[in-house]
């Protein structure tokens, strides 16, 4: 796949990052213009919003979507105003989805400073979603985000990505020339980012969700993070390269995962018949399922930045590990995964589980399909396991 390049007059000679930065507010009404005349973007809304128009008259229902979409973007001139209306999406998901929503931390980082937040990903859209809403209540400015190309296989994604200050990570250039072209690229986008706009971010502490429910950095991730720094300055000190990025482990728990039944399935297939095969909107199937889907209680957690202590790439994911799994909370539905499962009655036994939390998990577990129900199991109870250090990675 070739980056999609929707810059308008980008100059790449002065803009290094035109491809795959965020868009800004000079570009804003341009963008939003193509949106509202975008055939697919339309086809999609009227698919989900008005199917049996969709089916029968088609134009009738493209033409109903695309003003529709002129009607919500009215006035929208900056990225802020753009943000914006997305907050009140975000009041109204929160107030109709989760039974609460608790932030942990945020208040001990100091409110002037750019961090690079690197937190566990369950979520494709809401993990930096909550984030971003946590700053926004807090006054805060929200942060850039990290999103793989392989989510932007339609023009319109890429645009409204972009639009919500997301920033492109190449995952399908070919070759190794290219992709380390692509990961420098990126790397120094990142750095920028961090000490010289003093603008936050957001990135997955791996490649893709952690769709068993266990959540391990990779250290691939903290070698890409210090190319620029290694290309710039042949003499870098490791520790304090990783220390200018500011560094915060961010954990996101959810009482229930709106899309568990989808990463079930995924599971299965890939164990029973060696592989997946996703379906042409299965991503945006998952968007919609996580923002419309029950989730129980929420929980973020804010770290305290990696200190320059760390040698290698290795030490810092560890780091990161130990700060994510520590401030990841277990709720009464990783329990009762665990003892469906048989396993670990001691771990059980000692939590206060209500009738209520019992009566719940039950109604949920049995929508699942009886083939499906270890691996769907296995999500809840996976956490568990890993904060008590019971699973090999």
């Amino acid at each position: 796949m070739t980056l999609h390049n929707n810059a308008p007059n980008a100059d790449p000679a002065n803009d290094p990052w035109a491809d795959i930065r965020p868009y800004m507010d000079h570009e804003v009404k341009d963008v939003l213009a193509r949106l509202s005349h975008d055939g697919e973007l339309l086809d999609a809304l009227t698919q989900f919003r008005l199917p049996r128009l969709a089916k029968w008259a088609p134009p009738i229902a493209r033409g109903l979507a695309g003003y529709a979409v002129r009607r919500e973007v009215k006035g929208v001139t900056t990225v802020r105003d753009f943000q914006m209306r997305i907050a009140s999406y975000m009041e109204r998901m929160i107030r109709t989805t989760t039974d609460a929503f608790d932030v942990a931390g945020l208040d001990k980082l100091d409110d002037h400073s750019a961090y690079l937040f690197i937190g566990n990903h369950r979520d494709i859209s809401l993990d930096p979603a909550f984030v971003n809403y946590a700053l926004y209540q807090a006054g805060r400015d929200t942060v850039r985000i990290a999103i793989g190309d392989n989510l932007l296989k339609k023009p319109y994604v890429t645009d409204l990505m972009r639009l919500n200050k997301s920033f492109i990570v190449p995952r399908s250039a070919r070759g190794k020339r290219a992709m380390l072209a692509a990961y420098q690229q990126l790397s120094a986008y990142i750095r920028h980012s961090i000490t010289a706009d003093h603008h936050s971010i957001w990135m997955a502490q791996r490649e893709g969700r952690a769709k068993n429910g266990i959540d391990h950095t990779d250290p691939a991730i903290i070698k890409m993070l210090i190319m620029a720094k290694r290309n710039a300055e042949r003499d870098i000190v490791f520790g304090e390269a990783i220390a200018e990025l500011k560094l915060v482990p961010v954990s996101i728990s959810y009482e229930y995962d709106p899309c568990d039944l989808q990463k079930a399935q995924e599971l299965h297939d890939i164990a029973t018949l060696g592989s997946y095969s996703k379906s042409e909107y299965e991503d945006i199937r998952s968007i919609v399922s996580g923002i419309t889907g029950s989730k129980g209680r929420v929980q973020l957690k804010f770290g305290s930045p990696v200190s320059s202590d760390m040698a290698t790439p290795g030490e810092v994911a560890a780091e990161i590990d130990r700060q994510v799994i520590g401030g990841y909370r277990l709720f009464p539905s990783h329990y009762l995964a665990l003892e469906a499962l048989g396993e670990a009655p001691e771990l059980v036994a000692r939590k206060a589980i209500t009738r209520q939390d019992r009566e719940r998990f039950n109604e949920r577990l049995a929508k699942v399909p009886e083939n499906l129900r270890p691996y769907w199991l296995e999500q809840y109870a996976n956490p568990v396991k890993h904060k008590a250090g019971r699973l090999t990675l």
